[in-house]
């Protein structure tokens, strides 16, 4: 899919959350609910770091254009050490290390620990990345009309606002793990969510996406997941722009008045 659907399914997907939360009995306070809906909109971009067109690759300027070289042959080689007979041979890394669930998890892993030991930098920094990435995302249209330093700008003065709510007591930053010690430790759930709902986006796509890797499917250890093929649609096309984000709209909204007791 594309840069804005994917964003949209990521808020949609963290607000589904919230919702599942409250029906739970563990109502998820509210700057909870709306800074892990925008980093999951932003963490469901994170993925396409192993393709130079991607917008993740330009949101960051040199420094992610850089990195996304550096992930592309990193995936590209992790690709052919552990390709199966059945795998085709490829070129590039696109669609293959990042787009697994093994990635997902180590991402989210790591910036749960980095919250930890840290210290407010490094949450602060977490929040700026994937604030930045939602807004590239969700306002494409307005961000692809702005300079990069506004859109940073953004980013960095909504991160700054979102810590000082989060950090005033009962506002969430201590949810789910309120150990001493363990505040903002849920910031890597809404990543890892992100990036596996781009994993399952692009797997709807005539493409498919190895989800499962390493987990070997007949003869490929890279087994393209997806519907039926008859089910799957090419990325930026009428579906996904008329019918998925529409439905992603809706059950976001959906998801967020349930998660707020207001349905």
């Amino acid at each position: 899919m594309m840069g804005p659907a994917h964003s949209l399914s990521g808020a949609a997907a963290w607000l589904g959350v919230g919702a599942a939360a409250t029906a739970a009995g563990h109502t998820m306070p509210w700057p909870v609910l709306v800074v892990g809906a925008l980093i999951c909109a932003g963490a469901a971009l994170a993925p396409d770091l192993d393709h130079k067109s991607a917008t993740i690759s330009r949101a960051f300027g040199p420094v992610s254009k850089a990195l996304c070289e550096i992930v592309d042959k990193l995936s590209y080689a992790v690709y052919k050490a552990t390709r199966s007979a059945g795998d085709p041979r490829r070129t590039g890394g696109h669609r293959t290390l990042t787009h697994t669930w093994l990635w997902a998890v180590l991402i989210g892993g790591g910036a749960s620990a980095a919250a930890i030991f840290g210290g407010r930098w490094a949450v602060l920094a977490i929040l700026f990345v994937h604030l930045v990435l939602a807004v590239e995302g969700l306002l494409w249209r307005a961000a692809r009309v702005s300079s990069d330093i506004l859109v940073w700008l953004l980013g960095a003065t909504s991160a700054w606002i979102l810590a000082g709510v989060l950090d005033q007591p009962g506002n969430g930053a201590d949810w789910l793990f309120d150990a001493p010690g363990q505040e903002y430790m849920w910031l890597g759930l809404p990543i890892v969510l992100g990036a596996l709902v781009h994993d399952i986006g692009d797997a709807l796509t005539v493409s498919g996406c190895p989800i499962l890797w390493p987990i070997p499917i007949g003869r490929k250890r890279w087994y393209p997941i997806g519907p039926p093929k008859a089910l799957r649609f090419r990325a930026g096309s009428w579906v996904e722009m008329k019918v998925l984000m529409p439905a992603f709209m809706v059950l976001g909204g959906v998801g967020g008045a349930a998660a707020l007791n207001y349905i």
